[in-house]
């Protein structure tokens, strides 16, 4: 029996603050002044849920919690919903992709 579709890649933009700890700088070296930032992740949650629990520490990423300022739907949207190994090579893919694109990325 196939296994529904409930995953979800998901994309936070990132407060420029973040681009003041090196370890995010060290993370993006090709990441062009301007580009925004971003905090790329997948969930088996709603992605506006799994964002509220970011913001209140629960299960946190800390930069998203710091600095975490809206989802991105426009990015991430048109992929959702997918199974987990979907959910999980795309978020991979979706993460290299910006960063290629000159956006700071992070990624747990």
């Amino acid at each position: 029996m196939a296994r529904r579709k409930h995953y979800h890649v998901y994309v936070v933009e990132l407060s420029k603050d973040v681009l003041l700890k090196a370890r995010f700088i060290r993370s993006n070296p090709g990441y062009q002044t301007g580009k925004p930032c971003v905090y790329v992740g997948m969930t088996g949650l709603d992605p506006d849920v799994r964002f509220d629990k970011h913001k209140a520490g629960i299960q946190a990423n800390r930069y998203v919690q710091e600095f975490g300022l809206r989802l991105l739907p426009e990015i991430y949207a048109l992929y959702n919903p997918l199974s987990y190994d979907e959910a999980r090579s795309l978020e991979v893919e979706l993460g290299i992709d910006l960063r290629e694109g000159g956006y700071g990325v992070w990624q747990a």
